[in-house]
């Protein structure tokens, strides 16, 4: 039947092309006709895009009213109130974790400057011991010196001759000038100076005797002066303990504070986590009805382009035969009668 159909149309064209100047004048017009067509072609294609962009449209809208897809989408407006719900309790969750892990931060870093204080003041303590120890170390000293000093004093004490030092002076210088001023005999010169070695026997006990009482004056005085700061650095040091210890306390207490917030704030972790676990399952189930929703749209979006398809060749198939039947009937045709009948010829040599 195509075969018949195509050689039907290419005798008639034959047959035209044989025809008098009256016919050469009706394909003149026809040429004029077909240009118009042609113009007509490219309005039909932007008209078209507008006749597709509609379509997508009514597509969406039948896609929207079909009752599966109706049941998926309420179904998934349900699950995401669902999530949404369960991302703002994990969001409080987060709020207040975070909220104390900043305090936490806080009271770390004022530990940190507590410990550096209490560190320093130990330091001081060790420092003010050590003085302290040193001193006492040169107490004991000096009071051995003294000890000893003294028992020399004792010593020499028992040896103190019974006139002054004064007295015991003048008798040598007394001595001394008769020597040098008066004739004597051997013996009597020598009597006399066993005397003055014996005077001054007596002088050297009262003048090492003065000696020992100097230093066990000066002994005394810087054992004093050891003792005051021996007792200053005790009391420095007590000063500087106890502040120590008011700041370690301080310290503590920060300690045990920021340890209750890190359990707090734990707790508040796990609550995110276990919140978060919960929206998962949801959000899978989500992404599963998503993509039953643009599959069941590609579907309708299919079927739509095979009835499409369907109305198109059913269309071109009576435009076929009503273009036939005006050409049987000798009637002109329009360009898209033409093209049509051109085309069909084409596909059946084809």
């Amino acid at each position: 039947m195509a075969k018949k159909g195509n050689t039907s149309v290419q005798g008639t064209l034959s047959q035209k092309s044989r025809k008098s100047p009256y016919d050469k004048m009706e394909n003149q017009r026809r040429v004029e006709s077909t240009a118009f067509h042609v113009k007509g072609r490219s309005k039909a294609n932007q008209t078209g895009s507008r006749r597709d962009k509609a379509e997508e449209e009514k597509l969406i809208v039948r896609a929207t009213e079909s009752p599966k897809n109706q049941e998926l989408t309420q179904k998934l407006s349900v699950l995401r109130d669902q999530k949404n719900r369960l991302d703002a309790e994990a969001g409080e969750w987060a709020e207040k974790r975070d909220e104390l892990n900043e305090q936490i931060k806080t009271l770390r870093a004022e530990i940190l400057e507590l410990k550096g204080e209490r560190d320093k003041l130990n330091e001081k303590v060790k420092e003010l011991k050590q003085q302290r120890e040193e001193t006492k170390t040169e107490i004991r000293e000096k009071i051995e010196e003294l000890r000893k000093l003294n028992q020399e004093v004792k010593a020499f004490s028992k040896k103190k001759p019974s006139r002054s030092f004064q007295t015991l002076q003048k008798e040598v210088e007394g001595i001394e000038w008769k020597i040098q001023t008066t004739p004597l005999s051997l013996q009597e010169e020598k009597e006399l100076v066993e005397r003055v070695k014996q005077l001054e026997t007596q002088l050297n006990i009262l003048r090492k005797l003065d000696q020992l009482n100097q230093k066990i004056l000066e002994l005394r005085a810087e054992l004093k002066a050891l003792e005051t700061n021996s007792k200053l650095y005790h009391e420095k040091l007590i000063e500087a303990a106890q502040e120590s210890q008011e700041i370690h306390k301080r310290m503590l207490e920060k300690i045990g504070e920021a340890k209750k917030l890190k359990i707090e704030a734990d707790n508040l972790h796990k609550l995110f986590l276990q919140t978060k676990e919960k929206a998962r399952p949801i959000q899978e189930e989500m992404s599963a009805i998503s993509n039953q929703i643009r599959q069941l749209r590609e579907e309708i979006r299919e079927e739509d382009e095979r009835e499409k398809k369907k109305r198109e060749e059913a269309l071109r198939e009576e435009l076929e035969r009503q273009a036939r039947e005006k050409l049987k009937r000798g009637e002109k045709l329009t360009w898209q009668e033409f093209q049509l009948l051109a085309e069909k010829g084409t596909a059946a040599q084809n």
